[in-house]
């Protein structure tokens, strides 16, 4: 306890000077002593292969009459019990813009939702993950009023700049003006940072009572019961004139700073950093292995298996799934392939050509999806994020009635699910969601169109016909779930090779001390034959998914079939 004490006392004097640090540090103590520790469940290690998690806002799902974090729970204990074991709420807390991110109050549910007792409630059969949407606030918060108040406490909360100054090297995740004016309460017109939009500013970590703050928020919703925390667009924290002001130094510092402070309270809880860039930056923030994040969000995964199927080709994928491997227990990737946001473009920077791109981009506005931009220092615009749902950006475009569409997309959920890693599952991919042009239509925004509120009942007498899309989608979605719960060798940190036998198959084999498994994906619109013989596999092995017993010398893959072959029966 007192080396941990004793480590947050010196990040907090690199990040602020000595005797800043030691101000800081009394205000942390002080906070950690107002929370019940939280020991670690004995024996349990970081992850298990029964990690999977769901990712949904806390409205998807709506009854009439009823609260939605209500109808989330009832449907979720109904279907996805035994199924997902952690849900990810995306941000219920009463906001002004954004979905959720443009946070009001970091203490409190939106009433429109529920309450802490349904969050709780959750808890109790799932374990939660809570966003922290650590880089801003919105400007209708008390926070952000009381500093236009010139409060003193809140004095510095937002970070003023002369709009004169160049800022032209600073890194945009968007096309909006990167200043947003504001009056003060003494008639002062200033210009404050707003990296994401005029209605979320951006605060001033330079300002301990910032700090403060954060920390607070996130030791409240560990004592809610939240078992991971995402860092939400951690990457853009902190602020340097004349710099890119993304991966700062003291950014790595403020996420070594709250997982050493979590070390302390509550050990078993995870900390994900969500940073939407190339992959080599993405994994910066595992740090040493053991003192920044367990979890990074794999934003490598989703165009680069979006393209390997629009190309019928896994040569470029199966390269770059070399990388994945990590020598500790302590880290491990978040896989997913779609999320309350698009599939984003920049991790694809150094692994496809801009030609490659934008023959995604044509893809993806065929399929009825839209694209979003971000601003160069240049001044010039370059496309940052592909707006669709995953299940409509694998449709083929030149067929009006696509046979394959969702042996295509459960192919791609396959792939997902072999990697090493922990899956994470979008809940409208999990119900085979379509895009949502009403919607789009309705809000003008992009993200709208992968984000539709669906009434539950229509989704529950859908899933009861079999030969609707979506429950044709629902029921092999969760089979294959279930079926890699049990199978040891998809630890997230257990060994693999990945096997280059056929550029139209992805292959990788998973190795744990009890089980060799090859997971096979046909990628492509054609059969195919392959052989494992190379691999030393034996000569039959036993579909997981089916039953089913293949020769490993001569595997007969119909159009984007994906087989699981074990060395045990389990």
């Amino acid at each position: 306890m007192k080396e941990d004490f004793a480590a947050i006392q010196h990040i907090l004097n690199d990040i602020y000077g000595t005797k800043e640090g030691d101000l800081a540090f009394e205000k942390v103590s002080a906070l950690i002593e107002r929370f019940p520790v939280k020991k670690r469940p004995g024996g349990k290690d970081y992850f298990s292969e029964k990690d999977v998690f769901l990712i949904t806002y806390g409205d998807t799902l709506n009854k009439k009459g009823e609260l939605p974090l209500k109808t989330l729970y009832e449907f979720a204990v109904s279907h996805f019990k035994n199924v997902f074991s952690t849900i990810h709420i995306l941000p219920f807390f009463p906001f002004s813009s954004d979905d959720g991110f443009s946070i009001i109050d970091f203490f409190s549910v939106d009433p429109e939702l529920g309450d802490w007792k349904d969050i709780r409630q959750l808890g109790s059969e799932f374990q939660l993950m809570f966003d922290l949407v650590l880089n801003h606030v919105s400007a209708k918060s008390m926070w952000f009023q009381n500093y236009l108040e010139e409060k003193r406490y809140y004095k510095e909360f937002a970070i003023e700049v002369d709009p004169s100054i160049d800022l032209s090297m600073v890194t945009r995740p968007r096309s909006l003006p990167l200043l947003t004016p504001f009056q003060k309460k003494s008639s002062e017109t200033v210009h404050v940072w707003t990296t994401f939009s005029s209605d979320q500013i951006d605060l001033n970590y330079r300002s301990l009572n910032v700090l403060e703050k954060m920390i607070e928020a996130l030791l409240f919703y560990v004592e809610q019961g939240a078992t991971s925390i995402r860092l939400d667009a951690i990457a853009y924290l902190w602020k340097k004139i004349g710099a890119s002001c993304i991966h700062q130094k003291q950014t790595h510092q403020i996420v070594q700073l709250f997982r050493k402070i979590l070390d302390v309270v509550a050990p078993h809880v995870l900390l994900i950093t969500e940073t939407n860039v190339p992959h080599q930056e993405n994994v910066s923030y595992f740090g040493s292995g053991k003192n920044e994040a367990q979890l990074v969000y794999n934003f490598t995964l989703p165009p680069l298996l979006f393209y390997s199927f629009v190309k019928e080709d896994s040569t470029v994928l199966a390269e770059w799934a070399k990388c994945l491997r990590i020598n500790s227990s302590h880290n491990t990737f978040f896989n997913f392939t779609a999320s309350h946001d698009g599939i984003g473009v920049r991790p694809l920077e150094g692994i496809l050509a801009r030609s490659e791109i934008d023959k995604l981009i044509d893809i993806v506005k065929q399929n009825g999806g839209r694209v979003s931009y971000k601003r160069n220092p240049d001044g010039s615009q370059s496309p940052y994020e592909l707006n669709i749902t995953y299940v409509d950006a694998l449709l083929s475009p030149e067929n009006k009635i696509d046979l394959w569409h969702i042996p295509k997309f459960l192919a791609s959920q396959a792939i997902q699910f072999v990697l090493p890693g922990v899956p994470a599952s979008y809940i409208h991919s999990v119900l085979g969601s379509r895009n949502w042009k009403a919607g789009l239509r309705q809000t003008q925004r992009a993200r709208t169109i992968n984000r539709e509120k669906l009434q539950v009942n229509e989704v529950l007498s859908q899933l009861k016909d079999p030969e609707t899309f979506r429950s044709r989608i629902f029921y092999n979605y969760i089979k294959m779930i279930k079926t890699r719960k049990r199978q040891s060798a998809f630890h997230p940190n257990a060994d693999f090779e990945i096997l280059k036998i056929d550029p139209k198959a992805f292959v990788i084999a998973r190795y744990a001390k009890n089980q060799t498994l090859y997971a096979v994906t046909n990628i492509s619109s054609k059969q195919m034959v392959i052989s494992l013989s190379g691999a030393k596999a034996p000569l039959w092995m036993k579909d997981l998914i089916t039953g089913v017993n293949f020769r490993t010398d001569a595997l007969k893959l119909t159009p984007y079939q994906f087989l699981w072959l074990s060395t045990t029966d389990r």
